[in-house]
């Protein structure tokens, strides 16, 4: 049996990243693993680490850092066998939330050992991939203005205050929205579910899971700021999205277009309108803790 994990970790990630991730590095290595680390240190590095790891035959490759490092690993290893585990050093660390992974990092190790892969499904947007969800218009272009340095201070309280400055200064823009069976919808923002969980424990799409094989598109069809309020009111005051002001449906492909609209993926920047997002079912086998 290979007893080799391909540790690709973020050292910037959270506070004390660099004793956590060695502090998982050896407790890999106490349970008789042999360890290949690679330590980002720009954007794209734990892509293209992963895609070489991709049939470097590893027995397991495992993501440390948060969501965005994820999303990048997850971006250079699909379509693949080999499962992915994930360590929480992140911000909010949504994937660790849905699945239920520890935050403790001996037992997060543990889980990626111990756990059950699982295939799950993956969005595509254009020519990237998203774990956990997409956002197009007001979330996007909050996510996509925060400042790295109050992130590295703040943690989340810097996109709340990046939210608060798109609020008050970016008019919503129209985007249309060409659904699965051909039919046409106009918003001022979508958020494409593939989880329940969205930025931290906020649930927008209760019916979102990653093995579903779909995706669960909210479809916000008001504009306004008054009406940005009141979605952004009910979301944080965990109460449920409904009709008239959001629409939601499965879909496992849509088309989206709008004017300098702005994408997010996985709580990462990813460019503007237009796109095609798509839902890949069983690109990737990830790891989930076993319930006791």
């Amino acid at each position: 049996m290979n007893k080799t994990i391909k540790l690709i970790a973020n050292p910037v990630a959270g506070r004390q990243a660099v004793p956590r991730i060695e502090q998982a590095r050896a407790y890999f290595e106490g349970r008789g693993f042999a360890v290949d680390l690679t330590l980002t240190q720009a954007r794209g590095d734990a892509t293209l680490a992963a895609r070489q790891a991709r049939n470097g035959g590893y027995c397991r490759v495992v993501a440390a850092g948060g969501d965005g490092t994820l999303n990048e690993v997850v971006n250079g290893l699909a379509p693949a066998e080999v499962p992915l585990g994930f360590l929480p050093l992140g911000t909010t660390n949504v994937f660790a939330l849905e699945v239920g992974i520890p935050f403790e990092v001996e037992k997060a190790c543990a889980a990626v050992l111990e756990g059950e892969a699982r295939p799950v499904c993956l969005g595509k947007a254009g020519e990237s991939r998203f774990l956990l969800m997409a956002g197009i218009g007001f979330d996007a272009e909050a996510v996509c203005r925060v400042s790295s340095r109050l992130k590295r201070q703040l943690g989340k309280l810097a996109y709340v205050i990046s939210a608060l400055q798109v609020w008050l200064d970016t008019p919503a823009r129209e985007i249309q929205v060409e659904l699965e069976d051909g039919s046409r919808q106009t918003c001022y923002g979508v958020i494409l579910c593939n989880a329940r969980y969205y930025g931290g424990r906020f649930v927008l799409a209760p019916a979102a899971g990653l093995e579903n094989g779909h995706l669960e598109a909210c479809l916000f069809l008001k504009g306004g700021r008054l009406a940005q309020l009141a979605y952004a009111l009910r979301i944080g005051l965990h109460l449920p999205l409904k009709a008239p002001g959001v629409r939601i449906v499965q879909t496992r492909r849509l088309t989206l277009s709008g004017d300098r609209v702005a994408v997010q993926l996985d709580g990462d920047c990813a460019g503007r309108l237009p796109l095609t997002v798509e839902a890949l079912p069983g690109e990737l086998n990830l790891m989930f803790p076993r319930l006791s």
